[in-house]
């Protein structure tokens, strides 16, 4: 992951486990996006889930909230880009598994470790079936990070498919990493090259669980 993709891990991440200040927005996409924050917020403050011998519980606790708040489907599909055109149906349902367990591994896996962040939520524009969530994250030094959520309409819900900090687009800088490896290897190494990482990834949690 490059050093600009961790950033926005820190950031994106830091402001779900957070609580809020100041005036929240009225609009609908602000007030849904909040209530599920807050379902995470319950989550981690769970004392049976805060257990030592409950992190993978509570990070699949964490997970299905995230999936209610993220359409990974078409964060995948975003981050693939044109390549995505080219996958059979296969291919697709395969490529958002690998990412969608790429994102849990990057992203929600680090919740845990953030404590006292805090969130301002400046509203929110809505362009038809498309909407963005201003926010500012506030930091424990008091400097402010901007965060926009990018929302798309599903029937009655608001779903998050990108998320930018400081202007940098979660989705485009995995675009650009997919894109070089595609283009310098192939598609299939992509898969294999991220198919690996979940594997280490696993046999890590295996290790931990086992010392």
């Amino acid at each position: 992951m490059t050093r600009t993709v961790l950033r926005v891990a820190v950031s994106a991440l830091a402001a779900v486990a957070c609580f809020t200040i100041g005036p929240a927005a009225a609009g609908v996409p602000t007030d849904q996006l909040k209530g599920q924050i807050n379902r995470v917020l319950k989550t981690l403050a769970d004392p049976d889930l805060k257990k030592e011998n409950r992190a993978k519980d509570r990070r699949q606790a964490v997970r299905r909230i995230a999936e209610d708040i993220f359409d990974f489907s078409e964060t995948a599909k975003r981050s693939l880009g044109t390549h995505w055109n080219q996958r059979t149906p296969a291919e697709r349902e395969e490529f958002v598994r690998l990412f969608s367990d790429l994102l849990e591994r990057s992203y929600i896996s680090k919740i845990e470790l953030y404590n006292g962040e805090k969130i301002q939520y400046a509203g929110d524009t809505v362009d038809g079936e498309l909407a963005v969530v201003h926010t500012k994250i506030i930091t424990a030094q008091n400097s402010e990070i901007p965060v926009d959520y990018q929302m798309y309409r599903k029937g009655d819900r608001w779903l998050v498919y990108d998320v930018k900090i400081e202007g940098v687009s979660m989705v485009s800088n995995y675009r650009t990493q997919f894109n070089k490896i595609i283009r310098t290897s192939s598609y299939q190494e992509l898969v294999k090259k991220m198919k690996t990482n979940q594997d280490e990834f696993r046999e890590r949690e295996r290790q931990q669980t086992r010392s």
